[in-house]
């Protein structure tokens, strides 16, 4: 489906929102979800995605998602709640917070660095921004860098929740990744639109589905704005007094995307967001164990293409960091191909090798091939996986499948690329000589 289709809001198409946008539109393929599939799991794929997405949006289930709020409020985040719970706003399976205990609350250190903005000036902004209707908010008595509420406009009650935000790229140009459509090679919606505002701030709205699978249940409607000096402010609604777990109150969300655009739009936002932590690096936790040195970029997918055989047209990319993706098609099909470059992982070597098809190369690299039917996706998509590890740690997993995307059916009776010759990219030198940052 285009993404300038017109908006499926009651009927109304379009409401100026691309005459305000102006005709500047475009989309990426830099969108992944982290829903715990199996073969993603089983692959090793799934670390690499969600490092991706504390960088930047995502689309979870068909609904944009934060991924975990860092410390010091940095976007990429579990949008966190007034008292600095955890809220599930968008999100299906996101990755917890690595500052989270086991109950699901957030460690003292964590809390003391996320904003303590009154929670009432927040939802005053809302409000002040939104066509009239009756509100009912959570913790109005609460501090933090969200707001969480319930409108009624009589047509039936939605959730709405807005967040502010540092971009986690910084200034508006190199976080300017935030605010892209994702590819529908890993999520689905029905209409995405992004550019940029007169003023050098960049938008984004995206009407789509909690479940996209399930068309008929929660639709998730999302606008985000990053300011062109690097503040976000992200609003979602639905079409249910809740994301999950509550009945469908009104056909769509109540707010069109010429609404939404006002919304995050608002010069109001400006004095709350002055209120955020004005220098997120330095506040991380002392002490913490510090990430490995991960691919610059997307070197990880450029060198995926480098390697793939003869033959294959590229039909869409993604990816940065250690994650990488691509759409191939020989001209009998398409195929997803998928990599991670995983430095460090010699921990979980045991587990991720103890079992299954493994070989030990004289060099002492383990290769683990593993052919099965995918678990998510139409009817006969299959997917293959070549995993393998040195001694060091150093881990390249290659997946690919016999369908152009997660959601789509079987293209073709077999993926693209063999198993041979997914073991020769995975085995490939040039993964230890890529530009880190």
């Amino acid at each position: 489906m285009p993404q300038n289709e017109g908006s499926p809001h009651d009927g109304a198409p379009h409401e100026g929102f691309e005459e305000e946008l102006g005709a500047v539109l475009r989309s990426t393929g830099e969108g992944f979800s982290v829903d715990g599939r199996r073969e993603l799991v089983q692959g090793g794929l799934a670390r690499g995605r969600r490092r991706v997405v504390r960088r930047r949006l995502a689309v979870t289930g068909g609904a944009l998602a934060l991924a975990a709020v860092g410390i010091g409020g940095v976007y990429g985040g579990s949008l966190l709640g007034p008292t600095g719970k955890a809220t599930t706003t968008g999100v299906a399976a996101a990755p917890k917070p690595k500052a989270q205990n086991e109950t699901g609350s957030v460690d003292p250190a964590l809390r003391a660095r996320q904003a303590q903005i009154p929670v009432k000036d927040i939802a005053a902004v809302i409000r002040a921004n939104t066509p009239a209707g009756q509100w009912t908010f959570d913790d109005l008595d609460g501090k933090g860098q969200s707001a969480l509420g319930i409108y009624d406009d009589g047509n039936g009650k939605a959730a709405v929740s807005v967040g502010l935000y540092r971009s986690a790229g910084g200034d508006g140009e190199a976080g300017a990744g935030q605010v892209e459509c994702p590819s529908r090679v890993h999520v689905d919606y029905d209409r995405c639109t992004t550019g940029r505002l007169p003023g050098g701030d960049r938008l984004m709205v995206i009407q789509g589905y909690v479940y996209p699978d399930k068309r008929e249940e929660t639709k998730s409607w999302r606008a985000v704005l990053l300011t062109k000096d690097g503040f976000l402010i992200d609003a979602s609604e639905y079409n249910a007094p809740a994301e999950k777990g509550a009945a469908i109150s009104r056909e769509n969300p109540p707010f069109t995307g010429t609404q939404l655009k006002a919304l995050v739009a608002s010069d109001d936002w400006r004095p709350l967001l002055k209120q955020l932590p004005k220098d997120p690096k330095s506040d991380a936790v002392q002490g913490a164990p510090q990430a490995p040195a991960e691919p610059a970029g997307d070197a990880v997918r450029t060198t995926l293409r480098s390697l793939l055989p003869k033959g294959l047209q590229v039909k869409d990319k993604g990816g940065d960091g250690e994650y990488g993706f691509l759409v191939v098609d020989d001209g009998k099909g398409e195929s997803l191909v998928e990599i991670n470059v995983q430095p460090n992982m010699s921990k979980v070597a045991g587990d991720l090798f103890g079992s299954g098809d493994v070989t030990v190369l004289p060099d002492g690299r383990r290769v683990k091939v593993t052919q099965e039917t995918a678990e998510k996706g139409g009817s006969g998509v299959v997917s293959w996986t070549v995993d393998t590890i040195t001694p060091e740690g150093f881990r390249v997993v290659v997946f690919t499948r016999n369908s152009g995307g997660y959601r789509e059916a079987a293209t073709r009776a077999e993926p693209a690329l063999t198993v041979a010759q997914l073991k020769a990219i995975a085995l490939s030198p040039k993964w230890r000589k890529l530009p880190t940052k």
